[in-house]
């Protein structure tokens, strides 16, 4: 009878615990469920972070391993600490804040962005979802939230620069990269240098399959679609693979006044011809494709010489690898047609870019509209244009991208800007979109 006693209250003891843990449990996930990031505090950090490197235009010209560079790194490091987590510079230079949680081995989740600027660029690209991702982590703290996964909070060094630190997080950061001159004037290896990391210790910083649940990434559009068609949200698709091609097209420099309209080689009228056919065939295909003529120069250059020679750039992008060779297959096509039409040579000779189409993780996506659909927010899928850190994160984890509307489509410039309402928008879907990964919703 003793005996069956205490197997009785044992019995009853167990159900106790598990009925506490089940109440907790469901409160737990009631609070973090409620959960939203502080829109002033945002606010005002990005207004904050835009004075190092501040230009008369309004802008930043914070380009990476600038002094002001250095400068915005160590204010985003202060906020960091002050979210509570614990900051260290890897080898390549990014600077990552970490936060434990219960399962010491379970993968982290890891999110951020960049704050390296290009030249006379804006005060949003980047740091919304670097300062974005700070703040989810602060608002964790403040309301003693314990995630079961480790937390990653990631500023990726010179994203502008050629996605230079998560280029090395994932192990192909190359030794001829290294060696490569920044808008700072100093080479990679000296800015890694300069920024805290250590360029000849680079196998330090990588991070392989296994070790994160998922990259998430917060970033403003860069485009005009959620503004002009008023969404709050861009669950992002994929990163555009980008070509380039350098193309020369050789005529003849003659006099331009003594040479007759039909016995001319002018490699510019070539040109001319072969920029209205990227666009012919590039818009000719049903798709979100883009294809670019963005520089062009002619020789000789003077007003009273035909052009004997022109080299251009071409650029396409899409999310489709395939649909790119088949668009530079048919400008192939029209350039021969041109060139025999003007008596002239066009060659493309490829330029590498190291750039190709990322797509995000489906799940990841599915999770992102679930939580802007439970925050009242409007949301559209849609590809990015633009390389992102995400694109090469993609390669050893699961990666999903939130978009907020960039006023106007401006972007990579002083002029850039979005809505405080958008920035904190976007990181109340990256904090429930951390949430929910971290309760279970990958699996």
């Amino acid at each position: 009878m003793h005996k069956f006693s205490n197997l009785f209250w044992r019995a009853i003891i167990s159900i106790s615990l598990l009925a506490n843990t089940y109440v907790f449990a469901q409160t737990a996930h009631r609070v973090a469920k409620n959960l939203r990031v502080n829109a002033t505090r945002l606010e005002q950090r990005i207004l904050a972070l835009a004075e190092f490197g501040k230009n008369p235009q309004g802008g930043v010209s914070r380009v990476a391993f600038s002094e002001a560079d250095i400068q915005g790194r160590h204010y985003v490091m202060s906020l960091m600490r002050e979210a509570g987590l614990t900051v260290k510079i890897d080898a390549a230079g990014n600077i990552i804040g970490r936060r434990e949680g219960r399962d010491p081995k379970l993968p982290s989740i890891i999110f951020g962005s960049h704050i390296d600027s290009v030249p006379n660029g804006g005060n949003y690209d980047g740091d919304v979802g670097s300062l974005g991702a700070i703040e989810c982590a602060q608002v964790l703290h403040e309301s003693n939230v314990i995630t079961h996964h480790p937390l990653e909070i990631v500023v990726f060094a010179n994203e502008e620069g050629g996605l230079v630190g998560s280029r090395a997080m994932i192990g192909g950061l190359t030794a001829e990269a290294l060696a490569v001159k920044s808008h700072s004037g100093k080479t990679i290896r000296e800015g890694i240098r300069a920024i805290g990391g250590d360029p000849d210790q680079l196998s330090e910083a990588i991070r392989r399959k296994g070790d994160f649940r998922a990259y998430l990434e917060l970033h403003i559009e860069q485009g005009g679609i959620l503004d002009a068609e008023k969404i709050n949200i861009g669950v992002v698709e994929g990163i555009v693979g980008i070509k380039w091609w350098e193309v020369t097209i050789e005529g003849f420099a003659n006099h331009a006044g003594t040479t007759p309209m039909d016995k001319r080689q002018d490699a510019l009228l070539a040109a001319a011809q072969l920029v209205l056919a990227v666009n012919k065939v590039v818009t000719n295909v049903p798709g979100r494709q883009v294809g670019t003529v963005g520089r062009i120069t002619a020789e000789p250059g003077a007003p009273n010489v035909i052009p004997g020679k022109v080299v251009l750039s071409l650029e396409l992008r899409d999310l489709s690898s395939e649909k790119v060779n088949s668009l530079f297959q048919n400008i192939q096509a029209e350039a021969n047609a041109i060139a025999q039409k003007t008596g002239t040579r066009i060659s493309f000779a490829s330029i590498p870019t190291n750039s190709i189409p990322a797509l995000t993780d489906e799940h990841v996506r599915k999770i992102i509209a679930e939580s802007a659909r439970e925050l009242g927010l409007s949301f559209k899928l849609m590809p990015s244009g633009a390389g992102h850190d995400a694109q090469e994160m993609a390669r050893i984890t699961a990666s999903g991208m939130i978009f907020v509307p960039s006023v106007g489509g401006i972007s990579h410039s002083p002029k850039e800007f979005t809505e405080p309402e958008d920035m904190a928008n976007g990181a109340d879907v990256l904090l429930q979109t951390i949430l929910k990964i971290d309760q279970g919703a990958l699996e």
